[in-house]
C-alpha cells in the first residue's frame, strides 16, 4: 500500500502562474511555508512581487516565485535567512556588465556551499508534493502540519495518501540512500508528521459490534507503520471498528488479540520479505471462534512488499491501499 487558503482565488497551471499571477496564500502552498512567511520575507528582505497594483490584492510572477524558491533552496542549506535573501535578489539585479548570474553572486560563504542537487527529484506529480517536500527539507513543523491536513481535507484519505504523500516519502527515500544517508532526519521528520495528520484527519473511533472488527497489525520484527496507520483511519471513516496494535507485534500477542476480538479480518502488514511469515499467515487464518456448529475463521489480508513472492494460498494480497479499504468492507458489511 503501499490548503492553504490564498487570500484570493486566481486559478493557476501547474506549470507556473496564469496571467493574474498567483495570490500570497498559493505561492506559500508551492513554496511549503506559511503565507505569513512569504509576507514576511516580503516585509522584511524585500522579496515582494516586482509589481503592486493599489487596491488589489498582491499577485506574483513567474519570476518573483523563481526568486523565493531560491530563497527557500538557500535557507535549506543552513543559510541565515538575510543572507540567503541577499543571494536571492543579488541574481536578478543587472549591472553594467549584464545580469548578475555569474559563479560569484551564486557563491555562498565558505562552510555553508549550496548544493544544486539538494532538491528532492519528485517527478510529475502534484504540486502539493513540492510543498510538502521543501517543508520536510526546511524541517518545518508548522507549515508541514499545515500542508499534509490541507491536502487529506482536499482529496480525502486515500487520494491523499496515494497521490501527495506516498510519492514524497518515496522522494526522501531516494534522497538519503543516495547522499550518503544525510537526510535520514528528513525521513524521520516527515514519517512522524504523515502520523500525526492521520491521527488528527481520521474521525473518532467506531464502536465495536460482533463480528465486525478488524485486526491490523506489523508482523514481528516490522516497524513500518504508516501504511496500516492510513487504512486504520479510512476504514474508520467508513465506519468499520478497527483494533490496531501497530509495529512488531508478537507472534503470541498476535494470536491473543484475535482471540479476543474474534475480528472479521485480519491485515498483516510486512515491508521486507526478510520479515513476510508465510506460516504465521497460514495459522491466523485457520483459528476459529464461535460455538460448535457457527465457527468462525476471520478473512486475512497480507499486505505489504514483504509479500511478493511469499504468496498464501487462499489469502488476499491487495496491491494498494483503494484496494485493500475495497477488500475488507465486504468482509464486516457482507
Amino acid at each position: 500500500m503501499n490548503a492553504y487558503t490564498g487570500d484570493g482565488d486566481e486559478p493557476v497551471d501547474d506549470g507556473g502562474p496564469r496571467r493574474g499571477g498567483l495570490t500570497t496564500g498559493e505561492v506559500a502552498r508551492r513554496l511549503g511555508v506559511a503565507p505569513t512567511t512569504v509576507r514576511t520575507w516580503d516585509r522584511r528582505y524585500g522579496l515582494g512581487p516586482d509589481a503592486h497594483v493599489d487596491g488589489r490584492h498582491r499577485r506574483w510572477t513567474a519570476a518573483d516565485l523563481a526568486r523565493l524558491e531560491r530563497m527557500c533552496a538557500l535557507t535549506a542549506t543552513g543559510l541565515p535567512p538575510a543572507e540567503a535573501a541577499r543571494l536571492a535578489r543579488s541574481e536578478e539585479r543587472p549591472t553594467a556588465a549584464g545580469p548578475r548570474n555569474t559563479d560569484e553572486s551564486r557563491r555562498v560563504p565558505t562552510g555553508r556551499r549550496s548544493r544544486a542537487g539538494s532538491g528532492l527529484q519528485l517527478g510529475d506529480v502534484r504540486q502539493e508534493c513540492r510543498g510538502i517536500a521543501r517543508a520536510a527539507l526546511r524541517l518545518d513543523a508548522a507549515a508541514l502540519d499545515d500542508l499534509l491536513l490541507a491536502a487529506i481535507a482536499e482529496h480525502g484519505l486515500v487520494a491523499a495518501w496515494t497521490e501527495v504523500i506516498v510519492p514524497t516519502l518515496q522522494a526522501v527515500g531516494r534522497k538519503w540512500e543516495t547522499s550518503g544517508e544525510k537526510y535520514v532526519e528528513v525521513e524521520h521528520f516527515l514519517s512522524w508528521h504523515v502520523s500525526g495528520a492521520l491521527r488528527r484527519a481520521a474521525p473518532p473511533a467506531v464502536e465495536d459490534r460482533p463480528g465486525s472488527t478488524t485486526v491490523l497489525a506489523c508482523v514481528p520484527g516490522e516497524n513500518h507503520t504508516l501504511p496500516l496507520e492510513v487504512l486504520s483511519a479510512a476504514l474508520t471513516e467508513r465506519g468499520v471498528p478497527v483494533r490496531m496494535f501497530g509495529g512488531a507485534l508478537p507472534v503470541e500477542s498476535l494470536v491473543a488479540a484475535v482471540r479476543r476480538t474474534g475480528p472479521a479480518a485480519v491485515g498483516l502488514w510486512s515491508q521486507s520479505r526478510t520479515t513476510a511469515s508465510r506460516p504465521l499467515a497460514q495459522h491466523v487464518a485457520a483459528m476459529e471462534w464461535g460455538v460448535r456448529g457457527a465457527r468462525r475463521r476471520p478473512v486475512v489480508l497480507t499486505l505489504g512488499p514483504g509479500w511478493a513472492g511469499q504468496a498464501v494460498a487462499g489469502l488476499a494480497r491487495p496491491s494498494g491501499l483503494a484496494e485493500a479499504v475495497a477488500a475488507l468492507e465486504p468482509s464486516v458489511y457482507p
